[in-house]
């Protein structure tokens, strides 16, 4: 997603690689991708102010092409233990519930909150490793501009956030992510899950995203569509104002 918020451009999880290729995930998983990027990265144009990368070791949320654009953003924010893998001068890494305050030029502050993700069953952390969302606040807002809840599971700590934080736009990652050698365990939210965290959440408009383009994405865009009917899903490559 590219994100202009009152003079800000953000890029979230940049993945420009293009489709064909299978990407290992470890422990015996993968995926293939599917589909190619809407855009290239010399089309998003510059300058990108922020990224926003959830997780850095799933190709489906940075890939190679994607890493390519990192250290010409003025700053890339992400987990703490992906900020050190990254290594670049211009990274800056959190875990759930640190902020970190960006000042600009000629338009508001903006300050990042990483909010806490569970990319898998109880007791996955250890092996799936950190993952965050992100709420974004302008200036001295209460309300949350945006919140990127990252690949998560519907978990206690995610539910807790959506009855606490106060959202304009919610981008929701979806998929219901599974790969064969786990079965049935789900590692991203399944429509079911997405609907509930919508009414808890109760924004002002829902982004669905995270949700097509790869092998391991396994509940199909109309069972989406059919749960979250008033959400705004966007057309790829075309910008939407909201």
């Amino acid at each position: 997603m590219l994100v202009e918020l009152d003079g800000w451009r953000i890029l979230t999880d940049p993945t420009f690689d293009p489709p064909g290729r299978e990407y290992a995930f470890g422990l015996g998983t993968s995926s293939t991708k599917t589909a190619g990027p809407a855009l290239d990265s010399e089309q998003v144009g510059g300058p990108v102010d922020l990224v926003l990368v959830s997780h850095d070791h799933h190709a489906d949320n940075l890939d190679d092409r994607g890493r390519e654009l990192l250290p010409a953003a003025g700053a890339v924010v992400t987990t703490s233990s992906g900020a050190r893998r990254l290594g670049l001068p211009n990274v800056r890494g959190l875990r759930a519930g640190q902020t970190l305050t960006l000042e600009g030029v000629d338009r508001p502050s903006l300050t990042v909150r990483a909010t806490p993700c569970r990319h898998g069953p109880p007791l996955s952390g250890p092996i799936v490793g950190q993952v965050i969302g992100f709420a974004l606040t302008l200036g001295d807002a209460e309300e949350v501009a945006v919140w990127m809840t990252g690949d998560t599971v519907l978990h206690r700590p995610v539910r807790r956030y959506a009855d606490w934080l106060d959202v304009d736009v919610l981008l929701l990652h979806m998929g219901s992510v599974q790969f064969p050698i786990t079965g049935p365990l789900r590692y991203s939210m399944n429509s079911a899950d997405a609907a509930q965290l919508v009414r808890r959440t109760d924004p002002r408009v829902v982004v669905p995203v995270h949700y097509e383009g790869w092998s391991h994405f396994h509940e199909p865009e109309s069972h989406a569509r059919a749960a979250l009917p008033a959400a705004t899903w966007l057309e790829p490559g075309v910008a939407t104002e909201v």
